[in-house]
């Protein structure tokens, strides 16, 4: 049987590539007479480069730049033939605060990363968004990005929200990010005035664009300087192979940290779901932890069967103690059970 694995990143214990090596590992123990195919995913989040430097090779590039709060944080990109791919999460993801300041937090490393992809003579930059602690709307990514000029933008996120309003960056995003009410109201504010100031420097008022609420409105800035907007999922999905893999699977097995509300309202393994139910492939999730009234509805989005990796391993304690192997022990399970079938 010819299973193809391809999983998100499991919320900062396991990236996307570490969790379908520890799925396969376990799907080979359990099923020995399959055939497991990795491609592991990403939608622009956290994890992007990693994903795309496993399916795609090319030359990782590490450089130390300001992080969200100002304290210097290791980010890595990824140049393959002439472009740049880059993940906004590493500079100013919400993984590299300790203490949350929705205020305070800034896009600055970001701008610094795509200065170091220009300076290496790239002038493709495609950016993957998602997962930052900032909702400066890219005002300190601007402040260091340098000189853009013939420098094609791609803003690879798969979040449409705008910048303002209540589905904006502020309202939306901010609470994830450790806003309170007060300071959402704020950061709208603050966010509102910033839309205007883009809008007269580039000639472009991108606040109602999908997507410019992406990463705190990072999204916004980019758009603002004429970025293309992309599905990230979708341009992972192309450039990993993901469609052949599963024309030419038996049984497609995917997998995230948390399956829950926001897993049925089109996160990247209900992508992964879909494209199976197409080709009328069955489809498991195993997941790090997964909501009741989540794995009920599970099957409307294509999913045929969910598995706990907390659930299996006793608590949720005991499953982040061993990530990859609790993780590769339930894939075991799963594929004996479904072998015997």
């Amino acid at each position: 049987m010819r299973v193809l694995i391809a999983p998100d990143g499991f919320g900062g214990t396991l990236t996307a590539p570490q969790a379908a090596a520890a799925i396969a590992a376990g799907w080979a123990a359990g099923a020995p007479d399959s055939t497991p195919i990795t491609r592991p995913l990403s939608d622009g989040g956290p994890g992007f480069v990693d994903v795309l430097h496993a399916a795609l090779g090319g030359r990782l590039h590490r450089v130390e730049v300001r992080g969200p709060l100002g304290t210097p944080v290791t980010a890595t990109w990824l140049a393959h033939e002439r472009t740049a791919y880059l993940e906004s999460a590493q500079a100013c993801g919400l993984h590299l605060v300790a203490a949350r300041d929705p205020l305070a937090a800034h896009t600055e490393g970001v701008g610094e990363l795509v200065a170091d992809a220009v300076a290496h003579g790239l002038r493709t930059v495609v950016l993957g968004l998602g997962g930052s602690a900032t909702s400066d709307g890219g005002a300190g990514f601007l402040r260091t990005a340098g000189d853009l000029a013939g420098v094609e933008l791609v803003a690879a996120s798969d979040v449409d929200n705008p910048l303002l309003g209540e589905h904006g960056a502020a309202r939306t995003f901010g609470p994830q990010k450790g806003a309170d009410a007060d300071q959402v109201a704020a950061l709208e504010l603050r966010l509102a005035d910033w839309a205007d100031e883009l809008a007269a420097r580039t000639g472009r008022d991108v606040r109602d664009r999908p997507g410019a609420g992406a990463a705190g409105g990072l999204g916004a800035a980019l758009l603002a300087l004429g970025a293309r907007r992309v599905s990230g999922a979708g341009l992972v999905r192309a450039l990993t192979g993901f469609d052949a893999a599963v024309a030419d699977a038996e049984l497609v097995v995917t997998g995230e940290g948390s399956f829950d509300r926001q897993s049925l309202r089109g996160k990247l393994v209900t992508m992964v779901a879909g494209a199976a139910a197409e080709r009328g492939v069955p489809c498991l999730v195993l997941a790090g932890q997964v909501a009741d009234h989540s794995a009920l509805r599970a099957a409307s989005v294509g999913v045929d069967e969910i598995h706990s990796v907390s659930g299996h391993a006793g608590s949720v304690e005991a499953a982040l103690a061993d990530p990859a192997g609790t993780l590769t022990a339930l894939a075991a399970q799963v594929a004996t059970g479904w072998r015997g079938r």
